[in-house]
């Protein structure tokens, strides 16, 4: 049996704590500052005990870490670097999930002075999008341009912006705000979040999508000079741009973000009624043809063992704990260092227990073969 620290008790953290748990093949150590968030998480679940975590507490910290063999994080993004050091201190592997451009660059730079494997940015957007866009560009010969489109969307949005708060608060500002990259004609270049802005149909239901950052992972560094253009943009009901647009930039809650982000969990509730929609469509050469090829899928809020999982939190959970799994039984090659999301084979995520929470064979339906 694996035994795992998970620092977070939120949304996601309740998420992963039941995927590994319920596998029969984990022993989890739950850690969070909320008693009241670890008690909730740990009823009925065996093989997942919950700890009360002060990360300015070293001792207590790296002790929480003893025998582990790996730590991943579901904590605000400006705590990974913290949790990363204490990672590499206690010498075992470490995930998290974070979109954060700046955390991910620092914990990167982390991973290049342990022993073990670091994998920031899992999850799905960034995480499983760049492990279906890499697998997509292997099937040409040549890629010319690649496009991602994820969306965490209501089933039954009920508010003007046609959105409920169904992950972490903070994580969707940041990402609404801070600058996005993407590869035009070859070269990595930055575009501004909310930009780019697009409307498209997708199974008779109408869509807009648009900048955000952090998306992309470490995909731009991957392909730059491999492919001519490249962008990741965040998918919502029609309509949702523009408000959002002017609460960050008319009226400058882009310049304060913690009083936009207490607004929001003021007003728009959560739910767990939702979906996720995962479209990529990739356009290169194959044996001097020019060709197209299209992986879209939605998946839904599901249940694990007697507990209910919105959309995003069983998409994310899943994007973390499958490659933790494939590290930890031995079927990834790479044995320290940075392992990017993009490395990952597509076959190999979507055969793995975890990972199975995405399987559509309607989405692979014409791809098997190539």
């Amino acid at each position: 049996m694996h035994r795992v620290a998970l620092f977070g008790a939120g949304k996601i953290g309740g998420a992963i704590a039941a995927l590994l748990g319920s596998s029969g093949r984990y022993e989890v150590r739950v850690c969070d500052v909320n008693k009241k968030s670890l008690d909730n998480i740990v009823s009925g679940l065996s093989n997942v005990s919950g700890h009360v975590l002060n990360l300015d507490d070293e001792r207590s910290t790296l002790s929480l870490l003893e025998g582990c063999d790996a730590l991943l994080v579901a904590l605000p993004y400006y705590l990974n670097t913290k949790a990363a050091s204490y990672a590499l201190r206690a010498n075992i592997h470490y995930f998290d999930l974070t979109e954060d451009v700046g955390s991910t660059a620092e914990v990167i730079e982390l991973s290049q002075q342990g022993q073990k494997v670091f994998a920031p940015q899992c999850g799905l957007a960034p995480g499983f999008i760049s492990i279906v866009s890499a697998f997509l560009i292997d099937t040409f010969d040549q890629v010319d341009s690649v496009k991602m489109r994820v969306g965490a969307l209501p089933i039954y949005p009920s508010n003007r912006l046609k959105y409920n708060l169904s992950w972490s608060t903070e994580g969707l500002i940041n990402e609404y705000c801070n600058l996005c990259e993407v590869i035009r004609e070859g070269k990595r270049q930055h575009v501004p979040a909310l930009a780019g802005h697009e409307t498209f149909f997708l199974d008779g239901d109408e869509y807009e999508a648009f900048n955000t950052s952090g998306g992309l992972g470490t995909l731009c560094a991957t392909l730059e000079g491999k492919v001519n253009n490249l962008d990741y943009k965040s998918v919502r009901y029609k309509g949702h741009r523009d408000l959002m647009a002017f609460l960050l930039q008319d009226l400058k809650f882009k310049d304060d973000r913690p009083s936009l982000i207490s607004v929001l969990e003021k007003s728009i509730s959560s739910t767990l009624q939702d979906k996720c929609l995962i479209f990529v469509e990739a356009t290169g050469k194959d044996s001097g043809r020019l060709l197209q090829r299209t992986y879209a899928s939605t998946v839904y809020n599901t249940r694990v063992g007697e507990r209910h999982f919105g959309a995003i939190q069983i998409t994310t959970a899943a994007g973390i704990c499958a490659p933790l799994d494939l590290l930890l039984e031995g079927k990834l090659a790479l044995k320290r260092g940075l392992l990017k999301a993009e490395n990952i084979p597509l076959k190999l995520f979507l055969e793995n227990d975890f990972g199975k929470y995405y399987r559509d064979e309607k989405a692979l339906s014409g791809l098997e073969a190539i």
